[in-house]
């Protein structure tokens, strides 16, 4: 039974986080304050530091360093696998990354809702046991604190496409959380102070 361990939005104070004990570790996005590589850095000497076999990594909104300058953001990051657009498998599961979300501002990783967004959740295996995107999909742990459902709404219908047994994401601090509906576990693991990641048991 692989034990995940799910984190998101620590903004370089992963510090805070208290991280229990498992078979993979699972970081959505917002590992940086601003796309800082010194922040990058930062965060793989902690990764480095915890007991996890396998650590699985995407990136988000703030992570301008690996949409600006990837090489030199990728081999900062050496204590971990990076999924864009991209997987891997571990601990018997495979696994799907992508660090996008509908445009908000000018931050990282963005792309308007629509077209461009499904062509990238398009990618996204019909076959995948843990999908981890930065950005919830849209009814599933999104409100903001206005009120507002901020997920995308392509991304919730190829969710129900592939129908992963775990989906992990964060963006939208106000509603972290696990929900479990219809066959599958949502978890918005952020963390952006102190708090304690999320632990799903894979039966």
């Amino acid at each position: 039974m692989p034990r995940i361990v799910c984190v998101s939005d620590t903004h370089a104070r992963h510090h805070l986080t208290a991280v229990p004990d498992g078979d993979v570790l699972v970081h959505a996005g917002d590992i940086t304050r601003r796309g800082k590589l010194e922040d990058v850095e930062a965060f793989d000497r902690w990764l480095a530091g915890l007991p996890h076999p396998v650590k699985v990594v995407v990136c988000g909104n703030h992570d301008f360093c690996f949409q600006e300058n990837p090489a030199e953001a990728r081999t900062r990051l050496r204590h971990a696998t990076y999924l864009e657009d991209s997987g891997c498998e571990a601990a018997g599961l495979t696994f799907w990354g992508s660090p996008w979300q509908p445009w908000f501002g000018g931050w990282a990783f963005n792309l308007p809702r629509g077209e461009e967004l499904a062509r990238v959740w398009a990618k996204i295996p019909d076959r995948v046991d843990v999908l981890v995107t930065h950005g919830p999909p849209e009814g599933i742990l999104d409100t903001t604190s206005r009120g507002d459902s901020a997920g995308c709404r392509d991304l919730f219908w190829r969710v129900l496409e592939v129908r992963p047994r775990l989906h992990v994401f964060g963006h939208i601090h106000e509603a972290a959380g696990r929900l479990d509906a219809d066959g599958i576990v949502f978890v918005n693991a952020s963390t952006p102070g102190p708090g304690t990641a999320v632990v799903v048991d894979l039966d």
